[in-house]
């Protein structure tokens, strides 16, 4: 029997003895066959039904925790802006941006928030606003405890610790309810009963003792907890606030020796079962094939193969695939699971599909890299940061040379900050396992593509046959025996070898889009180490560079620098001076890239000798516009002649492709600075005014650079003066920060 793999190739169907044996004799069908075991009849339990908790709100601090919350630092408005956005408030009784409302009802004024306290009801929150509550119950206590009920029911674990002063039954039962089932919430519900103790236990009780099971449960985790602090007997004699019965019922469950962290835990589950995934049609996915024979699963293996998949948890796949995985052809399944992540994507990625991604990295192979990769960089704009960190982790956990250059350049060029720096840890953690920093690692990871000692390429088509070669930025050249240039790599003819053709086409748009991933990258990775002065030892260069069949490409169009001697790299692969003159690389060098700083008086002879080889730079060198402080800035803090200047936002954040970044949003979600890290633990602040609106960049059109600053890390928004100097910058650093400056100011 046959079967299409779902790659439009009919093979065979595997025999049965070849089927793996959890694909032919799954763990659910091998649990149907079991007789089950008769059910222990549980005891029925004692309760006492009715009981009612005291009534009553009460607020009661622990020590020094009103005055902690009360000293929160807060982004405010001005008086006069508090005054108009709560008159806005009052007008319309509608939500403004969340932030911007938290810090009203938290800073304004007493008089004019506290009569509105009582109806204030948020309709949605970000990040940056839970950060307001805590001054808010600090400052009106009881007034505010119904807004921050509110908060806490629309995001428990980030608002859920600013109720922990109120002492009440509905407080009481919803920390012992989130304890129970939201691991997010551990920590501040625990301090809820630490902090409160024994008096936690009268509202706790009628719940502990009723009928009904799950808030039974709950209540005596949250007792069990408080009997940890303060003893058994003390929550017994607390409990005998509802009678004696009550308590002796408490004493008996705590009794039992079941600790909080046991309380929680789930009941032992039975055999597995086919999970339930309406939004994938299993009979239209490829099947794996299988490596010995050749021949493929049959569909009702390959779809055991995917509940399996599903069944999986964490990081590692259900118990036997592993074996399953080796039997099978590696390109096979790599082909099945993307054809599962493009239907969970087709069905707009349902949630509770965490295995969807997890395949992926456990069968994913170059090709997924290519694939996946431009998903993970769209995804932060889509509210899918989540998912994009996790693509990060599949990318890392498939591991190969172009993964890791994948995610280097997700590291290195990626709009969304949180992204990118998700990507630079994960890049340094790989870098730190195999005793690399990330920059020796990016020298590593920049494969040669099986191209020649001459850093090219040989396709034959059969009859005929062309060669490719690379110019300054990584573009492919081709040429034709002859040695003509052509505009493209022309497609197989009816002349051409059926076999050969195809697939030196093939291998041609492969290394193409592999080359078109990193050259950009390569290009932006020299000139910055150009910039920062990096340097590299002889035999880095030579491996890396000087002998590397691409990089070279771009290598040779440089001018290099050992100590302080100029060198070039010749069209033989042979080092020369600015006089042609052959150059030997001494051993004990350290090896960078001229900035034309560095090159001094010899900058318009090394000019001349690129002009006269025609030698096209990949990024300005030679040519590069060098700039230097004035007298008065060396000792200065502040850049005035930048100050003042207005341009268009979109300049601003043009400044991140350059390694800048912008800071955190502060009140009503303005980003009032952008900087940049130098040397030394330094950084230079740019000052905005109005500043960057999160999420909706066209609001303000025109930023004001109203200071440049440069400090330490500890210097930041609203800050007058700076704590270092200009004049400490090298002249290498201070040029590039002054042309960058001078770009940005000039319309």
């Amino acid at each position: 029997m046959s079967s299409d793999t779902g790659t439009g190739t009919t093979i065979e169907n595997a025999a049965p003895g070849e089927i793996p044996g959890i694909l032919a004799d799954p763990p659910w069908e091998q649990a149907a066959r079991r007789p089950k075991p008769a059910k222990p009849k549980e005891p029925e339990a004692r309760v006492v039904d009715g009981l009612e908790p005291p009534p009553g709100l009460a607020v009661s601090w622990a020590p020094g925790q009103r005055e902690k919350w009360a000293a929160t630092k807060l982004y405010l408005s001005s008086s006069n802006d508090l005054d108009r956005l709560i008159d806005e408030y009052v007008a319309d009784q509608r939500s403004m941006y969340p932030p911007t409302e938290a810090s009203m009802f938290a800073g304004g004024p007493e008089d004019r928030i506290r009569p509105l306290l009582a109806e204030w009801r948020v309709r949605y929150v970000t990040p940056s606003f839970f950060r307001y509550l805590k001054p808010t119950v600090a400052r009106y206590e009881l007034e505010a405890r119904d807004a921050m009920l509110h908060c806490a029911g629309i995001d428990a674990p980030a608002a859920g610790s600013a109720l922990l002063p109120y002492l009440d039954a509905e407080v009481a039962l919803l920390m012992a309810d989130w304890m129970f089932r939201l691991k997010t919430a551990q920590d501040f519900t625990q301090a809820y009963f630490r902090q409160h103790g024994l008096d936690a236990v009268p509202f706790l009780v009628p719940d502990a003792v009723g009928k009904r099971r799950p808030p039974r449960r709950k209540a005596t985790a949250a007792l069990a907890l408080v009997a940890e602090e303060h003893g058994l007997d003390a929550v017994v004699k607390a409990a005998r606030v509802h009678g004696d019965e009550a308590a002796d019922i408490v004493a008996e469950a705590l009794s039992a020796g079941a600790p909080v962290a046991d309380v929680q835990k789930k009941p032992a589950e039975g055999p597995p079962k086919p999970p339930k995934l309406p939004w994938l049609d299993v009979a239209a996915l490829p099947r794996p094939v299988l490596r010995g024979s050749g021949r493929a699963l049959p569909p009702a293996a390959t779809a055991n193969l995917v509940s399996l998949l599903a069944l999986s948890s964490g990081d590692e796949p259900y118990e036997g695939l592993a074996e399953v995985f080796e039997l099978c052809k590696p390109g096979s399944l790599a082909a099945l699971a993307w054809a599962v992540f493009e239907a969970w994507r087709a069905a707009r990625e349902p949630s509770r599909n965490g295995w969807v991604l997890a395949q992926l990295a456990w069968l994913g192979d170059d090709e997924t890299v290519r694939r996946l990769t431009p998903v993970i960089r769209v995804w932060p704009g889509r509210s899918g940061h989540a998912k994009a960190v996790r693509g990060l982790e599949v990318l890392t956990a498939i591991g190969t040379d172009t993964a890791l250059i994948h995610l280097d350049g997700i590291a290195r060029k990626v709009k969304f900050t949180g992204l990118r720096e998700a990507a630079r840890r994960a890049i340094a953690g790989v870098a730190k396992a195999r005793g690399l920093t990330s920059e020796q690692l990016a020298d590593r990871l920049v494969p040669d593509f099986g191209l020649d000692a001459e850093g090219g390429l040989h396709l034959a088509y059969g009859p005929r046959g062309f060669r490719v070669a690379f110019d300054e930025q990584l573009r492919p050249l081709v040429t034709d025996d002859s040695g003509k240039l052509r505009k493209a790599l022309p497609k197989p003819g009816v002349k051409d070898d059926p076999e050969l053709a195809p697939a030196a086409h093939k291998r041609f748009a492969a290394l193409k889009k592999d080359v078109r991933t990193i050259a950009a990258d390569q290009v932006t990775r020299l000139e910055t180490a150009m910039v920062t002065g990096r340097r590299w030892t002889p035999e880095e260069f030579r491996a890396y560079f000087a002998g590397h069949p691409l990089i070279w490409h771009i290598a040779r169009r440089l001018v290099w620098l050992a100590g302080d001697r100029a060198f070039r790299i010749a069209e033989d692969r042979t080092l020369a001076d600015v006089e042609d003159a052959a150059f030997t690389l001494p051993d004990a060098a350290e090896v960078g890239i001229a900035h034309p700083l560095h090159l001094g008086g010899r900058l318009g002879a090394w000019a001349e000798v690129f002009a006269d080889y025609e030698i096209t730079q990949p990024f300005p060198q030679l040519g590069r516009a060098v700039h230097a402080l004035a007298d008065g800035e060396r000792g200065s803090s502040r850049l005035a002649r930048f100050e003042g200047v207005t341009v268009p936002t979109g300049k601003v954040l043009g400044l991140t492709r350059h390694g800048w970044e912008r800071g955190a949003p502060q009140d009503n979600g303005i980003e009032h600075e952008i900087s940049l890290r130098v040397a030394g633990g330094r950084w230079v602040v740019i000052d905005l005014d109005p500043g960057i609106a999160v999420g909706a960049i066209d609001v303000f059109p025109e930023q004001t650079l109203r200071r440049v600053m440069i400090g330490t890390r500890s210097f930041a928004f609203g800050s007058e003066e700076g704590d270092r100097r200009f004049g400490e910058l090298d002249s290498v650093t201070a040029s590039e920060l002054l042309a960058t400056l001078t770009d940005l100011s000039t319309k």
